[in-house]
């Protein structure tokens, strides 16, 4: 319980965590040695000095007993650095300064142990002033203030205030030195995570260098795997488009209802290739560029017979994207509203740190249970979309899921709100 409360107002970056454990300690020490030092020199020590001055300030009381003021003033009070003299009337009314530490102690213990105490004026913090009956009648005493309490009592908390902005800042660059690494690579492998190989070098800790080593020697075997799968790719495209040119063509030539037939199974043949090599393309060979959104979602809804409108909410601006899979995902989520429905809303909205893309559709939508297998590649649920509508080898959205998180976004399903159909939402941070 205690526990989740801290953790409310505990750090969330590596900085401030990193920071709180350096500065906590020391500042709990300065605080722990500043309290020890205010008791000890700040109260023992003005008690001290002030109980041997208290000796002093009794001779000359007993001095008054046989003697005017004017003549104790002249000898014994001279002789003992005593300031003497008949009282004046006036109260101070035991003023203080604010930050007279000192001072706090000095005025009670005063009062207790020196008999007669009327005030005690210490506004001037070089000099007290002490009002008290005498065998001669109300006298003023005064005397240097030092005699009471040290003469330059802040020079230890001052140089513990120095020391600790000083240490504090030796203690930034040195933090910002040891995070540097890490942050580096984490925008690394957040690049990495969105198809765009930064140029990294391990740095650091040995630890934090480890860590660098591990990504890097991640990130080349995994380029290594896209590197392969893509050469397979080309084989595979040679290789199936070939023949089924070649009987499509041939098809071509024969007009019997086996030739139909035949002619049916080779294109949906030429579309499964086709998907699949979309599905499997190497994102990351496609340059990451400014893209006006506006502009390549105006374009491509005009290809559609009728036309789409698309709605553009917010401040358009452009945008850091690959734009041909971008292109390629809206185009299949467009494709796949107006197989299944014959009304369809594009909406794309500018957020401060987002970017939301909404294609609706008026068709039979997706049920709720369903909606994350239908994201899976090969998985086409006919129950939800009939196949009377001329079903794809389902690939659609898994290619749209897989675009947007190479951009580090996401895709959601839901019910349409409006037209009551599905709902198909890619959300890409900025």
């Amino acid at each position: 319980m205690i526990g989740t409360y801290l953790k409310k107002f505990a750090p969330r970056t590596l900085y401030g965590r990193a920071a709180a454990i350096l500065l906590l300690p020391m500042l709990t020490l300065q605080l722990a040695v500043a309290t020890v030092f205010v008791q000890r020199h700040f109260e023992d020590v003005t008690v001290q000095m002030t109980t041997n001055l208290l000796l002093e300030i009794a001779m000359v009381l007993d001095e008054l007993e046989n003697s005017s003021v004017s003549e104790v003033a002249a000898t014994t009070a001279q002789s003992l650095n005593v300031g003497l003299r008949e009282w004046g009337g006036s109260i101070s009314g035991n003023e203080l300064v604010f930050y007279d530490i000192s001072g706090r102690t000095i005025v009670p213990f005063l009062y207790e142990k020196l008999i007669g105490v009327k005030d005690v004026d210490l506004s001037n913090l070089s000099k007290v002033i002490i009002v008290l009956e005498s065998a001669a009648g109300p006298i003023e005493i005064d005397f240097s203030r030092y005699r009471v309490s040290a003469s330059n009592p802040h020079q230890l908390l001052v140089l513990m205030v120095l020391t600790g902005i000083f240490m504090t800042l030796i203690a930034f660059l040195f933090l910002r030195n040891q995070l540097r690494p890490i942050k580096r690579l984490s925008a690394a492998s957040t690049a990495f995570g969105k198809g765009v190989s930064l140029p990294f070098a391990p740095g650091g800790a040995i630890e934090v260098r480890a860590a660098g080593q591990a990504f890097l020697d991640m990130r080349e075997r995994i380029e290594s795997q896209i590197e392969q799968r893509t050469l397979m790719l080309s084989g595979v495209s040679h290789d199936l488009r070939t023949p089924i040119t070649r009987l499509q063509l041939g098809l071509e030539l024969l007009d019997t209802d086996e030739a139909q037939a035949l002619k049916a199974d080779v294109s949906s043949m030429r579309l499964m290739v086709d998907s699949f090599l979309n599905y499997s393309r190497d994102m990351t060979g496609d340059p990451v560029e400014d893209v006006d959104l506006v502009a390549l979602v105006t374009n491509l809804a005009t290809r559609f017979d009728p036309p789409l409108y698309p709605k553009f909410l917010g401040i358009p601006r452009n945008v850091a994207l690959r734009e041909i899979p971008i292109s390629r995902a809206l185009e299949n989520i467009l494709l796949n509203a107006l197989r299944y429905g014959d009304k369809v809303e594009l909406t794309i909205e500018y957020d401060d740190a987002e970017i939301r893309i909404t294609v609706c559709d008026n068709g039979e939508g997706i049920p709720a249970d369903q909606r994350e297998q239908a994201i899976q590649p090969f998985v086409r649920l006919e129950e939800a979309r009939t196949q009377s509508k001329g079903s794809g080898v389902g690939l659609g959205l898994a290619i749209v899921a897989d675009v947007a998180r190479s951009h580090g976004g996401s895709l959601i399903l839901s019910d349409s709100k409006d037209l009551g159909g599905l709902s198909v939402e890619i959300i890409l941070p900025l």
